[in-house]
């Protein structure tokens, strides 16, 4: 260990991103160690990674963000670092968004923090950050940090005090959802999420697609969110959330909420194993 800041950096054939994601992590005016995860990336990442002397550790298979996360996050809890920086493969970081963010840890019980997330001009705010984000950094305006409900985990600083109770992501979320829950188990064991103003990153995710699908699958999996959340009442979710998604279905004329509720259903002994498991010290690390 040579810095206080384990970097996690799950990728997936992002080949294209790679070279501006570690550089600007070797730029940090804080110095910070770097481990990669891939998720059988068949691009070439590996073997440039290896070649530019980052660490790897290689999946055969495509296990998931939050899978891939856990490996990194357990890394970091062995190790003794002080902070995890969860980093996307197409984001970077400006060269004091590591010192901004660890100086902002004094401003209160933060567990996680984030930088402001700019689009791939750096110029403008990324759409989904400034959609979830914006309207409560103005109401904070002057403060060093602007406590949020949710920042998603492009970038997210984690305390070794929050991922040492948190510990890593919920199995219960293959594909989305994970930032959503692991920000709610937070805020169960006592810790704020915030953004730093003062500290800038990109999120290049211009060429992700958001199609009409893609968006009803958010809203439906909102409700595995909802069910998994340890502060709510799960038996008034378990019997709220499918009314929820016939409210959707009828709403947007979709098929898929109607769907979706079956799945649910039959998925929630699963997810109340995983929510109580959640509640335990070090869930899905130990």
């Amino acid at each position: 260990m040579n810095s206080e800041i384990l970097v996690i950096i799950v990728t997936f054939n992002g080949m294209r991103w790679l070279e501006r994601c570690i550089g600007s992590v070797r730029k940090s005016t804080v110095p910070a160690d770097i481990l990669v995860i891939d998720n059988g990336s068949t691009d070439g990442s590996v073997e440039w990674l290896q070649g530019h002397g980052v660490e790897v550790v290689c999946n055969k298979s495509n296990t998931g963000f939050g899978a891939a996360n856990n490996v990194g996050l357990k890394r970091a809890l062995e190790e003794g670092y002080s902070y995890a920086y969860l980093l996307n493969q197409d984001a970077w970081v400006s060269p004091d968004c590591f010192s901004k963010l660890v100086g902002a840890f004094e401003s209160g019980p933060y567990g996680i923090l984030s930088p402001i997330q700019y689009d791939a001009s750096g110029k403008k705010m990324d759409k989904q950050f400034a959609k979830r984000c914006r309207r409560f950094i103005r109401r904070q305006k002057g403060e060093r940090v602007a406590e949020v409900p949710f920042v998603m985990a492009a970038h997210w600083m984690v305390s070794r005090g929050c991922f040492m109770k948190v510990g890593g992501f919920s199995p219960a979320f293959s594909q989305y959802g994970e930032d959503d829950n692991y920000i709610d188990r937070a805020r169960w064991f006592g810790w704020k999420t915030g953004v730093v103003p003062e500290a800038s990153a990109v999120h290049d995710r211009a060429d992700r697609p958001n199609s009409p699908e893609r968006r009803m699958f958010l809203k439906c999996n909102a409700s595995v969110v909802h069910v998994s959340n340890p502060k709510f009442g799960v038996l008034f979710r378990m019997l709220v959330e499918p009314l929820r998604l016939v409210a959707i279905g009828c709403l947007h004329f979709s098929g898929a909420p109607f769907r979706f509720i079956g799945r649910l259903i039959k998925r929630y002994p699963e997810l109340l194993r995983y929510r109580r498991r959640s509640r335990k010290k070090g869930a899905f690390l130990i």
